[in-house]
């Protein structure tokens, strides 16, 4: 998928880092940030497609900064990473509006089958908030 823009959220800087190259070699426009506070500041500053986040993260936990995306932007997709097996914090996690949930070690081919994925849901989402407000002005 040409034009998908992705933000990468883990407090471990390797393991950011690694995954935003191995998606740019994907062709895909990505970012990265150590924290929960950061992604929201990027946010502000760059719309992304799609965010990848870190479930367990010093200060402002994956939960909290997953909430405060879906309260401000409601249509864009986040998928939760979690390298700790928590059914728990997956349904919450899931309840809260996330997209899907990986295990880490990821495999960067799912992530990226998942990011496809969450795209074009956002796409269909955005695509019927349009239809809807021109029917309604219409």
């Amino acid at each position: 998928m040409e034009n998908l823009s992705v933000l990468i959220v883990d407090d471990e800087v390797e393991f950011m880092e690694t995954l935003v190259k191995r998606l740019r070699k994907r062709k895909l426009d990505v970012n990265g940030v150590t924290s929960g506070e950061a992604a929201l500041e990027q946010l502000k500053k760059t719309p992304v497609d799609i965010v990848v986040l870190d479930v367990k993260m010093p200060g402002m936990s994956g939960l909290d900064t997953l909430r405060e995306i879906k309260k401000k932007y409601s249509l864009l997709e986040v998928i939760m990473l979690t390298g700790h097996a928590n059914m728990e914090v997956a349904i919450e996690g899931m309840d809260s509006g996330a997209f899907d949930y990986l295990m880490k070690p990821i495999e960067i081919d799912e992530l990226l089958y998942k990011i496809q994925d969450a795209c074009k849901r956002k796409r269909l989402n955005e695509k019927a908030g349009t239809e809807e407000t021109r029917g309604a002005s219409g």
